[in-house]
């Protein structure tokens, strides 16, 4: 929708609107104009604010959530012995690991806000790029959002009341907590990444003081459950692949880092540094973790508790037992900045295509943060908290991820001939994306073959759906009356403008 015509005219407000819009004219109170805009895209850009320790604390930051402290026993109930169960652990690290080794090269390669949208979209083109921006902002991330928010809520209620919270308390605090995380994220990309530093940190030191505690416990011999080996181990591939499932989910984040690649100072350097010591450092607390677990309670113990890490600091903390919801309470914090941090890029970058109306993709003139598009990620985030449980939802949609992300290994063997001279910092040896896709394949038929519900076929459904939104308003264009003048007036609100393009950025 650009113009031929540049007008320029006075500030409004001490600032300078940058639009890509047609000039337009509102009726004043009195009959006179407002101030005309001026067409310049100039300076508009996310800064490179992330260095090796703000990108490792996004990865690590965003894995460690609510899982490890409250529900590792779905994978030893699928393993069936405590030998089988830390294999897995230690193996969906290996997945983890192998993954980020591919996104080390495509991340390298194109450095650019968006991940594997970026990816699916240099591949194979626009519409996968598109229901997986479609997925992922309607559900997959967006509600992550809002799942860990609620964690931390439940948590918050019941440490300052002492019991079980109530839904409206609950909801009313997860608001609060994913307003004020949007607020953080756009006023300053800095403070949100130095707040995710911070929250890091102290969740890795409270994961930390348990595994302490279970070394404690081996040198006194409680190593009962441990010698145990791979007593009673389940050997249905199908039920084991829905262990790997269970833990995955724990590993869920190591990808994130490639959303904001574009505001990281160094990415050729930073990129593999970061994916590969973050992930080995989880896999190092996550199986750490269990076997302190695995030192305190019986399988039946841990396999009847609800939350497995309150069980482990009443048997062990005493009176300091506190300290594990305050634990929880602060890894969900963290988890819910680093969702909206990534969350919010991923419609900056579809809309800065033109997958999503355009506003979406304006930067804030002083600030450049994406005000716009952390508003539509709160927004679908809080309207996510009003029914209550919608874990059970996001489960089903799990199978659709792996699609993704099995599609995503494949596009970087694509690239690899269709990109031959495209510059690679880091060059994965092609053995490993080729496993990773076959591993993706089977964590996505494996669930449906074992159990099959109808549920999978919703979602499927739900991504496809997507098309509806695909042809008339990205491939015919359609464009609605008025909606350039709804776009400044957000400019005028807001105080944004649009970026600058890709190949400027890179």
């Amino acid at each position: 929708m650009a113009t031929d015509t540049e007008i320029t005219g006075n500030d409004y407000g001490g600032m300078e609107i940058r639009a890509k819009k047609a000039p337009f004219s509102v009726p004043m109170e009195n009959g006179s104009k407002p101030p005309s805009i001026k067409i310049e895209t100039e300076n508009v850009a996310l800064i490179k604010t992330l260095g090796l320790p703000g990108a490792m604390s996004i990865i690590v930051g965003t894995i460690i959530g609510s899982g490890i402290f409250i529900s590792p026993k779905g994978v030893l109930n699928y393993t069936g012995s405590v030998g089988l169960c830390l294999s897995v652990w230690a193996g969906s690290g290996l997945i983890a690991l192998m993954g980020c080794l591919c996104y080390a090269e495509l991340g390298t390669m194109l450095p650019q806000t968006g991940g594997e949208y970026v990816y699916l979209k240099t591949a194979f083109g626009d519409i996968p790029a598109f229901l997986f921006a479609w997925f992922n902002i309607m559900i997959s991330k967006t509600s992550s959002f809002a799942i860990v928010t609620m964690t931390f809520a439940t948590y918050a209620v019941s440490f300052f009341s002492m019991c079980g919270g109530p839904q409206l308390p609950v909801k009313l605090i997860s608001a609060i907590a994913i307003i004020l995380v949007g607020i953080i994220n756009s006023w300053s990309a800095t403070l949100a990444a130095r707040i995710q530093i911070i929250f890091t940190f102290a969740k890795v030191l409270a994961l930390v003081v348990i595994i302490i505690g279970g070394f404690v416990r081996i040198i006194q011999g409680h190593t009962l459950v441990l010698s145990s080996g791979f007593e009673g181990t389940l050997k249905s591939p199908f039920i084991i692949a829905l262990a790997f499932y269970r833990a995955l989910w724990a590993y869920g984040g190591w990808q994130n880092l490639n959303m904001v690649a574009e505001e990281m100072k160094n990415p050729p350097r930073d990129i593999p540094r970061a994916l590969f010591s973050s992930v080995i450092i989880v896999t190092i607390l996550y199986v750490l973790t269990n076997i302190s677990y695995l030192t305190v309670m019986t399988v039946d113990e841990l396999l009847d508790s609800p939350a497995v890490a309150a069980t482990w600091g009443d048997k062990v903390l005493g009176a300091a037992k506190m300290i594990i919801p305050l634990s929880v309470m602060v890894s969900t914090f963290g988890s819910t900045n680093g969702s909206a941090y990534v969350g919010g890029r991923l419609i900056f970058a579809a809309a800065r295509d033109g997958f999503l109306p355009e506003v979406l993709s304006f930067l804030h003139v002083k600030n450049y943060t994406p005000i716009p598009s952390m508003i539509l990620s709160v927004t679908v985030a809080l309207l996510m908290i009003i029914p209550g449980s919608i874990s059970s939802l996001i489960n089903f949609f799990s199978f659709t991820a792996w699609c993704f992300f099995g599609m995503t290994f494949s596009s970087l063997l694509v690239m690899r001939y269709t990109m031959k001279d495209a510059p690679r910092p880091y060059k994965v040896p092609i053995v490993i994306p080729i496993l990773m896709v076959f591993v993706s394949i089977y964590l996505v038929v494996a669930p449906i073959f074992h159990e099959p519900k109808i549920e999978f076929l919703y979602a499927f459904v739900f991504v496809m759906a997507g098309l509806l939104f695909y042809f008339p308003f990205v491939y015919f264009n359609l464009h609605f009356k008025g909606v350039d003048t709804i776009t400044m007036y957000i400019q005028l609100l807001l105080e944004v403008s649009p970026p600058k393009s890709k190949e400027d950025m890179l």
